[in-house]
C-alpha cells in the first residue's frame, strides 16, 4: 500500500512539472467571469447552434444532434474551395474571439508544430468540385476527429454572395499538443519511462520510444520503439513499425518477451469507402531475463500472420439515393500463429495461450450506422460520436487449435439508439459456436445492454450515469477458456483467475461527476461505482451460484491539449475477502483512451466472452 501511495505521489509530482506550462488554463478561469459582459464574434456560431443548447454558464454543452444536421441545407451544392484553419492552443473553439495568452500557451505554440495543411488536406475525402453530401462531410469531419494527433475538428460551409450554387469549405481543427513523457514505475531497482511525439514535424507520423531499467533483469536494460504513419499518400492506409525487447510475456506477464511486429492497415473511414483491411506480420520469442529455473520458465517463439480485407457493397447506390442508408460489408480474413518452439510445460493439453492456430473465416455484416455529436461522454468537453442505428455480422469459416480442426459459426449484433433528451442505448447479442463430429463445441453466447443516461446539470456538476447488464452461456465446453470473473463481464479488477463456471450474470454502476474548475489545464471527474456478478460453477445447477461484489470510487483527470490520455485513480472493495489477495485495491492507471467504439467494420473473428473487444474501455 505504501509502494502505490508513493508511486501515485511520484507520478502526481512529474505530471505537475511537466502541464505547470500549461498555466493558461488557470488563467483562462479568471477571464472566463468577464466574457459574460463581452460580445462574442464566433465564427463557429452558426454550426455550434445547430448541435447546442442554452445552458447557463457554460455554452459548451452539446446536445445529441445527428452530425449530418448542419450541412442538410447546402445539400447538392458543388464544393467550389476547401479551406483549410489550425487554431494554436491559445483559441477554443467555443469562443473564437477570445485569446488565451499567457506563458503557457505561448511556450506550447513554441515548442509545437502544428500539423501542415497538405497532411489535413490528405485526410479528407471531400474536395473542390465534387456535389455536397451531408453524410459524406459529417463523416469527415467525424474521421478528422479520430486521428490521435488532432484535438477537435469542425467543416462549416460559407455561402459565397451571388452564387447559389455553390459554397466554400471550411475545415478547421486544433491539434493536441503531441510530446509525451511518462513515467511508470520508479523505485530504487527499478525505472519505467515513455517518451514520444504523436506528430513529428506536424506530418501525420509519431515515434515512441520505452525503455526498463530493472536490477532483477539481465540484461538490466530494455527497451521498445514504435514508429507510425499514418495516411500514407491520402491511400488512408496507415502504416506501424515496433522492436521489443521487454513486451509482457504470455505466461506469466514478466517484461522478458523480444521480438517485432509490422502491421499495414486501411479502416473503412466512411461509410462511403469501398476497401478495408490489414495485414501484420511478426515474430516473437521469450527471453528468461530474470534467471528462473527451467521448471518456471516458458520458453517459447512463435510467428505471426494475420490479414484480412473487405469490400463494402453499393455505395453507388448510396450516394445516389440519399435516403438508402442500409449498406453491406464482405470480408474475409486469414490468421495462424505458429509456434516453433512451444514451453515443455503445455506440451499434452490444450492452451489458448500456447497452441498454434490458424483459421479461415468470411463474414458478412449488415449496418446502417450514422452517428450523433456529443460531449461530456468519456472526454472531457471535446466532442464525441456516437453511433446509432444497427450493426449485424455473420461470420464462418474453419478454425484449427493444435491439430484440432472445426468449423465455425458466429453472429455478433447491435443496436443503437439515442433518445431525444439525449440518453444513450446498445443492445448486444454475440453467440458463436464450432461443430465438431456431428455436435457442437465450446459454443458461448453473451447478451445484454449498455446505458448512459442524458448529462444532468447541477449547479457546477455535469453529471452522467452508467449501467450496463450482461448474461453469459457456455455449452460443451472443449479447448476454450470457462467464463471468468476477472473481466468486463464479470466484476471489475477481481485479480484472480481461478473463479470460473459456464453461467454468468453481471451488473455494472458508474455515476461520474465532471467538475467546473481546472488545476494547471486539468479536468476532473470523480466517480463512484458497484458491480455485482452471479457465476455459476461449471457443471453444476444454477442454485450452486456464487455472488462476488465491489464497491468503490476513484479520480479521473485530462488535459485536452495533450496526447496523453486520460489518468485514473480507483479504489476498489471486494466484501469476499478470499476472492483477492486483499479485500481493498488502489490502482493507478494512467495514458488510458476511454472512447466510445464508432467503427464500422471490424476483421472476422471468433466471439469473446470474457473480453470485450467491441465495445470502449469498460
Amino acid at each position: 500500500m505504501f509502494n502505490q501511495v508513493c508511486h501515485i505521489a511520484r507520478l502526481g509530482m512529474l505530471s505537475l512539472c511537466l502541464l505547470l506550462i500549461v498555466h493558461d488554463h488557470v488563467c483562462g478561469q479568471k477571464a472566463d467571469s468577464t466574457k459574460v459582459s463581452k460580445k462574442k464574434n464566433n465564427i463557429l456560431q452558426a454550426a455550434i447552434n445547430a448541435v447546442s443548447r442554452s445552458v447557463p454558464n457554460d455554452s459548451t454543452v452539446l446536445v445529441n444532434t445527428p452530425a449530418e444536421t448542419p450541412f442538410l441545407p447546402f445539400e447538392g451544392k458543388v464544393i467550389r474551395r476547401v479551406i483549410i484553419k489550425e487554431f494554436g492552443f491559445d483559441k477554443i473553439f467555443e469562443d473564437t474571439s477570445h485569446r488565451i495568452k499567457y506563458f503557457g500557451t505561448r511556450l506550447l505554440n513554441s515548442l509545437h508544430k502544428k500539423t501542415r495543411n497538405w497532411v489535413i488536406k490528405e485526410n479528407m475525402f471531400i474536395h473542390e468540385g465534387n456535389t455536397l453530401n451531408a453524410y459524406k462531410v459529417a463523416d469527415n469531419e467525424r474521421y478528422l476527429r479520430t486521428l490521435n494527433f488532432i484535438q477537435d475538428a469542425r467543416i462549416l460551409v460559407n455561402y459565397i454572395p451571388g452564387n447559389n450554387d455553390s459554397v466554400d469549405i471550411v475545415v478547421i481543427t486544433k491539434d493536441l499538443f503531441s510530446l509525451t513523457a511518462e513515467l511508470s514505475d520508479l523505485s530504487a531497482d527499478r525505472f519505467k519511462g515513455r517518451i514520444g511525439d504523436a506528430n513529428v514535424l506536424g506530418m501525420g507520423q509519431s515515434v515512441r520510444f520505452t525503455t526498463l531499467v530493472d536490477q532483477k533483469r539481465t540484461p538490466h536494460f530494455g527497451y521498445e520503439l514504435l514508429y507510425t504513419k499514418s495516411n500514407i499518400g491520402n491511400s488512408f492506409i496507415n502504416a506501424s513499425l515496433a522492436y521489443t525487447t521487454i513486451n509482457n510475456n504470455i505466461g506469466d506477464g514478466r517484461e522478458d518477451e523480444q521480438g517485432w511486429i509490422a502491421r499495414l492497415d486501411r479502416p473503412l473511414y466512411s461509410q462511403y469507402a469501398h476497401i478495408a483491411g490489414a495485414l501484420t506480420i511478426g515474430r516473437t520469442q521469450s527471453t528468461n531475463a530474470y534467471n528462473l529455473p527451467d521448471s518456471e520458465y516458458y520458453n517459447y517463439k512463435y510467428n505471426l500472420y494475420d490479414g484480412w480485407i473487405g469490400y463494402n457493397l453499393d455505395v453507388k447506390k448510396l450516394l445516389a439515393n440519399k435516403e438508402r442508408r442500409k449498406r453491406a460489408f464482405i470480408s474475409a480474413r486469414y490468421f495462424r500463429n505458429y509456434f516453433t518452439q512451444a514451453p515443455y510445460q503445455v506440451a499434452k493439453d490444450y492452451n489458448l495461450k500456447f497452441d498454434n492456430k490458424q483459421a479461415a473465416l468470411g463474414q458478412i455484416t449488415f449496418f446502417k450506422q450514422d452517428f450523433y455529436k456529443t460531449n461530456y461522454l468519456y472526454g472531457f468537453g471535446t466532442t464525441e460520436d456516437i453511433p446509432y442505428g444497427y450493426n449485424v455480422s455473420l461470420t464462418s469459416g474453419w478454425y484449427e487449435q493444435k491439430t484440432l480442426g472445426r468449423l465455425y459459426i458466429g453472429v455478433d449484433a447491435n443496436r443503437y439508439f439515442v433518445s431525444k433528451r439525449g440518453s444513450i442505448l446498445q443492445y448486444f447479442l454475440r453467440a458463436g459456436s464450432f461443430f465438431h463430429e456431428n455436435g457442437f463445441q465450446d459454443a458461448n453466447i453473451l447478451a445484454g445492454a449498455t446505458y448512459f443516461s442524458r448529462l444532468i446539470l447541477y449547479n457546477n456538476l455535469k453529471i452522467r450515469q452508467y449501467v450496463r447488464f450482461s448474461a453469459a452461456r457456455q455449452f460443451n465446453r472443449t479447448t476454450f477458456d470457462p467464463l471468468r470473473i476477472d473481466n468486463t463481464f464479470g466484476v471489475r479488477y477481481m485479480s484472480t483467475d481461478s473463479i470460473v463456471g459456464d453461467r454468468r450474470i453481471s451488473l455494472h454502476s458508474e455515476t461520474y461527476f465532471f467538475l467546473k474548475y481546472k488545476i494547471f489545464g486539468f479536468q476532473f471527474a470523480p466517480f463512484t461505482f458497484g458491480d455485482v456478478c452471479m457465476l455459476t460453477p461449471e457443471q453444476k445447477p444454477i442454485n450452486k451460484s456464487d455472488f462476488y461484489y465491489s464497491l468503490g470510487g476513484g479520480l479521473r483527470t485530462r488535459n485536452n491539449n495533450f496526447v496523453f490520455g486520460t489518468i485514473e485513480l480507483r479504489f476498489a472493495y471486494f466484501p469476499r475477502r478470499g476472492d483477492t489477495n486483499n479485500g481493498f485495491k488502489v490502482m493507478l492507471q494512467s495514458d488510458l483512451n476511454f472512447r466510445y467504439n464508432n467503427n464500422y467494420i471490424k476483421a472476422p473473428s471468433i466471439i469473446q466472452v470474457n473480453d470485450d473487444d467491441n465495445n470502449s474501455i469498460y
